[in-house]
């Protein structure tokens, strides 16, 4: 895969989602400018700063928007028409920065609605909340409230939702924003999981999440890919690094690395 600047090839296996030259303006401000990208499986970082055009990728690959110009392929085909559109979203789950939620509806409840939303068959849809629920250790906390949750509890509960339908393709928006610090930790434990069931895709800043969690990496700035490889690579970008050290300040220097060899903004 070629993308622009400062960038390492993808692997050869088929990618379960990938854009190519993806525009997106909204009136003046070009959010992505010819992104061309692709996601495998595993866990993928897409890292950069605020305004870099992350929520706007995830959104393509979501099918919630579509590009001015370009292409987005999903689970191996283009996204072509409603009922295709459709059959996609089926096999995708998202969990959005910030998610809505009737707050008197149950744990269990809200989970059900989500596999309901996402087409899971009625006789399998009581066992599928189940899984979803003990694979984020949520089951005991099954009857409460959704407005009586914790952040982290939140979080996990928005996890859940999103892998009632077994996804092939799992969407995560800054999915550890506002955790306290043993918080992200469980966090980032759950996230590596989910890499093992399913291609998982999350926007972070956060050079910790990279180095915990992600096999891939990348980088957006100012809405154009300037790096695409493993955290290992990104860590080899620094100076005085050769990628054996994977922790949060090797892929912050490697990301910095990355920011001034395109003349971007650090914050």
């Amino acid at each position: 895969m070629s993308v622009d600047n400062d960038t390492t090839a993808a692997g050869d296996s088929t990618p379960v989602a990938a854009v190519e030259g993806a525009t997106v303006r909204y009136k003046a401000v070009v959010a992505l400018d010819g992104v061309r990208a692709e996601f495998h499986s595993g866990t993928t970082a897409l890292l950069g700063p605020n305004g870099a055009g992350k929520t706007t990728l995830l959104s393509l690959l979501s099918t919630a928007r579509r590009p001015q110009e370009g292409a987005v392929s999903l689970l191996g085909d283009p996204v072509r028409g409603r009922a295709g559109t459709r059959r996609v979203r089926e096999r995708i789950g998202v969990l959005p920065q910030s998610f809505g939620y009737y707050p008197r509806f149950t744990v269990e409840e809200f989970v059900e609605y989500a596999a309901w939303l996402r087409k899971v068959p009625g006789s399998e849809r009581r066992d599928r909340v189940r899984e979803a629920l003990r694979l984020v250790e949520l089951e005991k906390y099954a009857d409460r409230r959704m407005g009586a949750l914790s952040g982290g509890m939140l979080r996990r509960a928005g996890i859940a939702q999103a892998v009632v339908n077994r996804p092939a393709l799992v969407l995560l928006d800054e999915p550890t924003v506002g955790l306290d610090p043993a918080q992200r930790v469980g966090f980032r434990t759950l996230i590596r999981d989910l890499g093992e069931r399913s291609a998982v895709v999350m926007s972070t800043h956060l050079a910790e999440d990279v180095a915990h969690v992600c096999d891939r990496v990348h980088v957006l700035l100012e809405g154009r890919m300037r790096f695409s490889g493993t955290a290992a690579e990104l860590c080899a970008r620094a100076s005085g690094h050769d990628g054996t050290t994977l922790d949060g300040s090797a892929v912050e220097a490697g990301y910095l690395a990355v920011v001034e060899r395109n003349g971007g903004d650090r914050s």
